[in-house]
């Protein structure tokens, strides 16, 4: 019971400090920021003995800066507290599926690269797992929610099975035939 309460006070002075608000958002786009201008080498490069690098003094400097002017803004900070809680979530989501799926293929390494079709629906569902996530922690998704609260439940559920019919519908129907080579 005393070591419970002894970590809890580490993470309350963890918390008391400005670890979450300010050091950890830091670092988070510091590191972001810095790795997008190390890959892109968008403020140049320079050449030594022939060899090319990047102007690392300038890409920290700005991913710095710019750092500094997210973590001044505290409606930015919660932002990303919140947001990266939540695809920490998404994440675990993820790993749980992928840990009950390997369940059921026995033995030896369980990949998606075997269903190359899984792996663009799962990209897909996280992508739109992550703007729902942005949307959300923007207050953006209310807006969203708040138009379905009016409907019909009658008709709505009437329109989305009509377009789960016309999904189908499209799905079976359409041509799987390879497409033909033109001469020229």
């Amino acid at each position: 019971m005393a070591q419970e309460s002894m970590f809890r006070g580490v993470i309350s002075f963890l918390d008391q400090i400005g670890m979450y608000d300010i050091v950890l958002p830091f670092l988070l786009i510091f590191t972001i920021v810095f790795a997008i201008f190390e890959k892109t080498r968008i403020l140049g490069i320079e050449k030594i003995d022939g060899k090319e690098y990047t102007k690392k003094n300038l890409n920290a400097m700005i991913a710095f800066v710019i750092a500094f002017l997210v973590i001044a803004s505290t409606q930015l900070v919660a932002v990303i507290n919140q947001v990266m809680a939540q695809i920490v979530l998404l994440l675990l989501l993820a790993v749980s599926f992928l840990l009950l799926v390997g369940v059921f293929f026995g033995t030896g390494e369980f990949t998606l690269k075997d269903y190359p079709n899984w792996i663009k629906f799962f990209m897909f569902f996280m992508f739109i797992g992550i703007v729902a996530i942005f949307l959300n922690s923007l207050g953006w998704l209310s807006y969203f929610t708040s138009l379905g609260s009016n409907w019909n439940p009658e008709w709505t559920s009437g329109i989305i099975f009509l377009i789960i019919i016309l999904g189908f519908m499209y799905y079976i129907t359409k041509d799987s035939s390879p497409p033909k080579e033109t001469k020229k």
